[in-house]
């Protein structure tokens, strides 16, 4: 397996992790498990955009 060094898409995970942080943090006033769902959905989110565009890029 080669490593390609100009593929960006395992980046999407820190991205969408970082987005889901950002709306968490909405809802933390109203529920801790809502920030821990954004958190975990945007970590989801990510694993699942990386598995596309890695597709792509293979």
């Amino acid at each position: 397996m080669a490593i390609n060094k100009n593929d960006k898409s395992s980046w999407a995970i820190g991205g969408t992790t970082l987005i889901g942080l950002g709306v968490g943090l909405f809802f933390l006033q109203t529920s801790p498990i809502w920030f821990v769902a954004c958190l975990i959905a945007g970590i989801g989110f990510g694993l699942v955009l990386t598995a596309i565009l890695s597709s792509k890029n293979a």
